[in-house]
């Protein structure tokens, strides 16, 4: 199972998209059950745990990510549309073990809320474009210039999830 390359775009929100060898509803399964999620979320190198999802407006989902050397980070999604197999829509942030809203932990001024919106698109021959398209959350002036000058991070971040999401359908399919 190999996926396309990941693409990026010049807008001012950050953009990446790739084109996975597997179907439509499997790859909306990935980001919507909580199993499937568990085992591919998180940069390369992280371990996930998805403590809570509930898959609704209103609804979150609540997760740990640990690195290699035992540092735990807790992260949420708060959703505000949920369109199956097509779209979801969440504001996305750092959080405590408690969901309570925190900073990033590792850079105190990136963005507190980041508006995310995740399409899938069937493709030809059973497979499915995944995008993901991120933007500060009514940011102030310095976390909107952290965001701006940090999509170099953010691919990487997100190269490296969707890089364990490929190895993920490739044994599920």
């Amino acid at each position: 199972m190999s996926a396309a390359p990941a693409t990026a775009s010049t807008s001012p929100d950050f953009v990446i998209s790739r084109t996975f060898d597997a179907p439509r509803d499997l790859v909306w399964k990935c980001f919507t059950d909580q199993a499937r999620m568990a085992k591919w979320w998180g940069p390369k190198g992280v371990t996930a745990g998805i403590v809570k999802l509930d898959l609704r407006p209103g609804g979150m989902c609540h997760y740990t990510m640990t690195s290699p050397d035992g540092k735990v980070m807790w992260g949420k999604s708060v959703y505000r549309e949920i369109k199956a197999p097509e779209r979801l829509v969440f504001i996305n942030s750092f959080s405590d073990e408690n969901a309570g809203l925190t900073r990033h932990p590792l850079a105190p001024t990136w963005p507190i809320e980041m508006h995310t919106i995740i399409t899938f698109e069937e493709q030809r021959g059973g497979k499915t474009k995944l995008t993901i398209r991120w933007s500060p959350l009514n940011p102030t002036t310095e976390e909107r210039h952290t965001f701006d000058t940090g999509h170099d991070s953010m691919r990487m971040g997100w190269t490296g999830s969707l890089d364990q999401l490929e190895a993920h359908l490739a044994q599920t399919h």
